[in-house]
């Protein structure tokens, strides 16, 4: 009898952390990802339209993370779509970055767009960071992709006419201001997986 509960105990901490890893590696993958742009932008292999056009494509994957976490669990179907989504933009920072088209990664518009996608590395690993530790549940992390994709969404707007101006990032910031105290209290507030 005993063994048959250690078996079944087993079996459950598996998946659980199965679900677990799984759900870290999507937000994992958002936040290389998001290196990846930064690194383009640094290198002037991408232009700040360029750079902009993939936070568009990010802000979408995170948009349907929120919508996979939100009841709390990512099936394999779920993980499996957004692995296809991910692989997608992967191909399209390859691509933006291998093209004809140089930035200047010393322009005033770059180095916005630099700290912006910087602070979105800074976040999705803290994002990431709670969902390994079990301080964020999946729910909490679901809400938080959703609130990156927000962001996502306004340097996407920002830099879609190929420069960022300070106004522009003063925006920026004020939303990812809002988003960082927001994962702040989600990971601290008591509820663990």
């Amino acid at each position: 009898m005993k063994l048959a509960y250690s078996v079944v105990a087993a079996a459950l901490a598996v998946g659980f952390c199965g679900a677990a890893f799984a759900q870290a590696g999507t937000v994992q993958r958002d936040a290389n990802q998001q290196q990846r742009i930064e690194q383009g932008l640094q290198s002037g292999q991408l232009t700040t339209r360029e750079a902009s056009r993939l936070e568009n494509e990010e802000a979408r994957v995170e948009r349907d993370q929120a919508r996979a976490m939100k009841d709390g669990k990512l099936s394999p179907a779920e993980k499996a779509r957004l692995e296809r989504e991910q692989n997608a933009v992967s191909r399209d920072i390859y691509r933006e970055k291998h093209d004809a088209q140089t930035g200047n990664p010393n322009s005033a518009s770059s180095q916005r767009m630099q700290a912006d996608v910087q602070r979105n590395v800074n976040q999705q690993r803290r994002i990431e960071q709670g969902v390994q530790s079990g301080s964020l549940t999946t729910r909490e992390a679901g809400r938080l992709e959703g609130g990156e994709s927000h962001i996502s969404k306004k340097e996407a707007r920002a830099g879609s006419d190929g420069k960022v101006t300070s106004h522009e990032q003063a925006r920026v910031q004020k939303a990812e201001n809002r988003e960082s105290r927001r994962i702040y209290r989600e990971k601290h507030d008591g509820q663990k997986k």
